[in-house]
């Protein structure tokens, strides 16, 4: 098991209450770091800190949706008497998937707001006291999606590809200062978020992760910035590099009308 308490004492985690967002969670709290949840529903957000206090640590939740506009300042207040030493964004869902001419201007800036202006706002509040103090780490989770688009991911696709290219700047910006940042790319991970989807899993070659699995691989690379894609999906970042972004993207458009449910 990956020491973690280096980034202590406490971890703030956004989405934090299922799935990938609770096996980071539970990696941590058996580390002995304290931890922030942040996550939209009370019921299994607190069901989730439940569980972890049971583990030694101290919990808060936070149950705000991180594109309301009081939503940073009710996290930041939660932790202003606290000290952060990892920051986990694992918020970025495609809360609008729909063809850009079907869908709504509202809709993709919801989309848009969670996975950019949210998070922009976290690492910042977070990031200048980790430079400062030369110690901490922040971790974006990210998605395949950013490195293709397709008819119902052409925003998503986009707003995943500059966290990416973020993460990057960000870990050239305070590797000198002692703060490791890291983009962890998963490809289909059997969350209950996706389950509730209706991702069919079952789509012959298709890898899929186990969040648990997901997490632990992505603490222990966090040390190993600025990207890291998370086992058994690596041949398809390497199709994905692909000069040939037609044939790309027809392919890829093909296999996720077999992954993702379509009107």
């Amino acid at each position: 098991m990956t020491d973690l308490s280096p980034y202590g004492p406490w971890a703030v985690i956004a989405g934090g209450s299922e799935g990938v967002g609770a096996e980071f969670a539970r990696e941590l709290a058996g580390s002995g770091v304290n931890l922030v949840l942040v996550a939209r529903t009370p019921g299994p957000l607190e069901s989730t800190a439940a569980r972890l206090r049971e583990l030694g640590v101290e919990v808060r939740t936070v149950a705000t949706d991180l594109t309301a506009p009081g939503a940073i300042g009710e996290i930041t207040a939660a932790t202003a008497d606290v000290e952060v030493g990892l920051l986990v964004y694992n918020a970025g869902a495609n809360t609008h998937g729909r063809a850009f001419t079907r869908g709504t201007l509202d809709g993709f800036a919801s989309v848009i707001d969670l996975n950019i202006t949210a998070m922009l706002a976290l690492v910042h509040h977070y990031a200048v006291p980790m430079r400062e103090r030369g110690r901490g780490g922040i971790l974006l989770v990210g998605s395949l999606a950013g490195y293709v688009g397709t008819s119902t991911e052409g925003v998503y696709g986009g707003v995943k590809a500059f966290g990416r290219i973020f993460a990057e700047g960000l870990w050239a910006e305070l590797r000198e200062y002692g703060v490791d940042v890291l983009e962890l790319v998963l490809g289909v991970t059997r969350t209950p978020a996706m389950e509730r989807a209706g991702l069919n899993f079952d789509v012959p070659g298709m890898h899929v992760s186990e969040p648990v699995d997901v997490a632990r691989e992505g603490l222990a690379a966090l040390p190993h910035g600025p990207v890291h894609v998370v086992s058994g999906n690596e041949a398809i970042v390497e199709m994905r590099s692909s000069a040939d972004r037609a044939r790309l993207v027809a392919g890829t458009e093909k296999v996720m009308r077999l992954l993702v449910p379509h009107d």
